[in-house]
């Protein structure tokens, strides 16, 4: 007898855990094609696909919100063992994560929308350049949180430095173009909140990897070199 409830409990577990997982599976792919549909509209000047961004963000909140009411009920449901609470805290952030990435994905396509309304300026291709960046520290944050990977999750932090170090290069350069053209300001102001998105995507993405790591290990890293 206890042993059929034992199965039972577990399965009922398995199916909680099977929900969480599937949401925000779905949330991370919709974050994904925000970004894509984000770079799309930077690099193509195009306004479509950050119209599409805006709207799908709506979507993504609600996963967040369901993941998020879905992952305490487990815990209070199952009063889950270490690793599995662990698992279900790892994905319960994951997804505040996504939600924060999907809202830079949103900055930047309301910004993309006022470049493209003016003359293109060369410097936007320093932010493609850095849009890439963050963009595949973003792919690898997820594979390594999907497979379990701890050396891809603690790789992402050297890559972060970099994309800081892209977020400072073009800030600086875009200040000191505005002094010697001040009728594009907003242009360049543009630009440098753009970059700023970006740089915050490699942050939440280091996140990832951090949560990666403390659900393989218990290892909290957050705070270490």
């Amino acid at each position: 007898m206890n042993a059929r409830i034992s199965r039972h409990i577990l399965g009922t577990f398995e199916a909680a855990m099977t929900s969480l997982r599937t949401n925000v599976l779905m949330m991370a792919s919709l974050t994904q094609r925000n970004l894509q549909n984000s770079l799309i509209g930077l690099t193509q000047r195009e306004n479509q696909p950050c119209t599409t961004v805006i709207a799908d963000d709506e979507e993504i909140d609600a996963l967040e919100v369901q993941i998020d009411r879905d992952g305490t009920e487990t815990m209070m449901r199952f009063n889950p063992v270490a690793s599995d609470m662990r698992e279900v805290l790892a994905t319960m952030k994951l997804s505040v994560h996504l939600e924060r990435i999907a809202d830079q994905a949103v900055g930047i396509a309301r910004r993309v929308i006022q470049l493209n309304s003016v003359p293109s300026v060369p410097e936007v291709i320093a932010t493609h350049e850095m849009f890439c960046h963050a963009t595949n520290m973003f792919v690898d944050a997820l594979q390594a949180f999907a497979n379990r990977n701890i050396e891809l999750a603690l790789a992402l932090r050297s890559r972060d430095r970099r994309l800081d170090d892209m977020n400072k290069e073009i800030a600086e350069k875009l200040s000191d173009t505005m002094l010697r053209d001040v009728f594009r300001v907003r242009t360049y102001l543009n630009l440098i909140f753009i970059a700023r998105y970006i740089e915050r995507i490699g942050d939440h993405s280091t996140n990832i990897a951090e949560d990666t790591v403390f659900l393989i290990s218990a290892l909290d890293i957050r705070h270490q070199n």
